[in-house]
């Protein structure tokens, strides 16, 4: 059974198929996919390598187009956008990369500061305000001229976070974001993205492999399997479902007992 919650969409999925070439077969990523991405909530997109998490994200971006289906941000189908239009959209969003791509040459405040400088007309005065507030909740003050080498991972994550909320951004992309991290410093990373969300009311899309400690943030689960996808609105759903497959993996990965019935 596929749950939906029932907020105000952001982010609709309607009939979306992905499909790559393979040497012997086709290689269908999504078949058919609906989803919904509610506003202000915590969407958690999981599956095992392979699956489609990040091609999802691409879509949501227009860096890949799907080969039929709408990916719509509002009302405004990405896939058929043009590059002015996308660029625009894109505004829209702030994106976390799983090794937070921070600039090597570049200090903590200055990366920070760099989409403010390049997508805005901001003075100088000013983008120097609001990185230092930023500093501040982010808890990164004293590291401004520090360089990414000479950071911890778990510092990196939240530089990355820092400059992602830059634009103000309605919806902020996750990718693997605790990839690398210990547990003690994933927790502290899934707390402060929790403070964070709470506090400016974005919302969250967050691709992880990371089951199912991953699973305490989010208010939508999406699993995806060889194609198909199943939405759950709480973790105890999972292993009431009527797919052998998402039972055995509530059993084998959530520990869950299987459910007699």
């Amino acid at each position: 059974m596929t749950l939906t919650l029932h907020e105000e969409a952001v982010i609709r999925f309607v009939d979306v198929c992905v499909s790559f070439a393979g040497r012997m077969q086709e290689n269908i990523v999504l078949d058919q996919a609906n989803f919904t991405v509610p506003k202000g909530k915590t969407t958690v997109i999981a599956g095992g390598s392979g699956q489609g998490k990040s091609v999802i994200l691409k879509l949501i971006l227009g860096l890949l187009r799907p080969n039929s289906g709408q990916v719509l941000v509002g009302e405004k189908n990405i896939a058929t956008m043009g590059y002015a239009q996308l660029q625009e959209q894109r505004m829209r969003f702030g994106v976390l990369f799983q090794g937070s791509a921070l600039f090597d040459s570049l200090t903590v405040f200055e990366n920070i500061a760099l989409p403010l400088r390049e997508r805005t007309s901001m003075r100088n005065e000013e983008i120097v305000a609001k990185v230092q507030t930023t500093l501040k909740q982010l808890e990164l003050g004293g590291h401004e001229d520090k360089y990414p080498a000479q950071l911890s991972g778990g510092m990196k994550k939240r530089v990355g976070l820092a400059r992602a909320l830059q634009l103000d951004p309605e919806i902020v992309l996750f990718d693997e974001p605790t990839t690398g991290l210990d547990p003690v410093m994933t927790r502290e990373i899934y707390e402060l993205f929790t403070q964070t969300q709470q506090r400016l009311g974005y919302t969250a899309v967050i691709v992880s492999h990371d089951i199912p400690q991953i699973f305490s943030l989010a208010d939508q689960i999406i699993l995806l399997n060889k194609g198909e996808l199943d939405v759950f609105t709480n973790p105890s759903q999972i292993p009431l479902s009527s797919k052998t497959k998402i039972r055995e993996f509530a059993r084998l990965v959530l520990g869950y007992e299987e459910t007699k019935g």
